[in-house]
């Protein structure tokens, strides 16, 4: 299960999304995510998974492997599928006892499992295509205009990339907890919901501890480094707009104006 997780690492492929500037990518994933709340209807839904179809293939990552990251948030799906379909009101399709499914409700239903799984898809897209230290830069870049109100925004990218870049390490580590417990004859497979939620106390107490002593070791190298935040520092690789990051922005644009489009049907 832990290793089904892929939120947050980074695949590396030859392709035309990895060569994209990062600025671009992280705009790019918010207005796709935009524009999933602006959609109405079927055909919204049908050109916003097309659009997603064609930017993964072009990313030469497989779709196997994207789809694998979903399984962690099953759980959040059918909770959120669950709570449209039976506690929607409207007009009744179905009724039996203190079960009542709704039209309204099943539209609703299949609208949030539909948008949640591309918003997933979409935006575990951009980190398995981008780099943390180019998630760093772009971020940076992009939130510049805030330090004319003393945000410090390189601190707050640095904090973001750190963060993700801890979660493929902190799930390898609880991997191996895991599998060091059941060695031990733990067992987190059988019993109920409160039975395997008290097995999992011996992982995270060894997990938070693993998690602060990396911490730690990664602010003791920064300050061996003289890191001293992003006042005069200088970047080994500038972040440069390109002729396909132009392409880009008239694709992301072109995709804007259809989803806008498709509401009026």
């Amino acid at each position: 299960m832990i290793r089904d997780i892929t939120i947050g690492q980074y695949y590396p492929a030859d392709s035309v999304l990895h060569r994209l500037d990062p600025r671009v990518k992280l705009t790019g994933t918010l207005v796709y995510i935009v524009s999933l709340f602006l959609v109405k209807n079927l055909w919204g839904y049908l050109i916003a998974a097309l659009a997603l179809a064609a930017v993964i293939r072009a990313s030469k990552v497989p779709f196997g492997y994207i789809v694998k990251g979903l399984k962690a948030v099953v759980i959040l799906l059918l909770f959120t599928v669950c709570f449209n379909l039976f506690l929607t009101s409207g007009t009744p399709v179905f009724e039996w006892k203190f079960i009542r499914i709704t039209k309204e409700g099943l539209y609703l239903a299949f609208s949030m499992a539909v948008r949640l799984t591309l918003l997933i898809l979409g935006s575990s897209l951009m980190t398995f295509t981008t780099t943390p230290n180019e998630l760093t830069d772009g971020m940076e870049s992009l939130l510049s205009p805030l330090k004319k109100l003393h945000v410090p925004v390189h601190e707050v990218a640095m904090m973001m990339s750190i963060a993700l870049r801890f979660i493929p390490i902190l799930l390898e580590e609880t991997d191996k907890i895991m599998k060091a417990q059941q060695a031990r004859g733990a067992d987190f497979e059988s019993g109920g919901i409160i039975k395997r939620a008290k097995a999992m106390i011996p992982i995270l107490i060894p997990l938070f501890i693993s998690a602060f002593r990396r911490a730690g070791d990664l602010a003791m190298a920064m300050e061996a480094r003289c890191y001293r935040g992003g006042a005069g520092r200088t970047k080994m690789k500038p972040l440069h707009y390109h002729g396909r990051d132009a392409g880009a922005w008239i694709t992301m644009a072109m995709f804007v104006a259809v989803i806008v489009v498709s509401r009026r049907f």
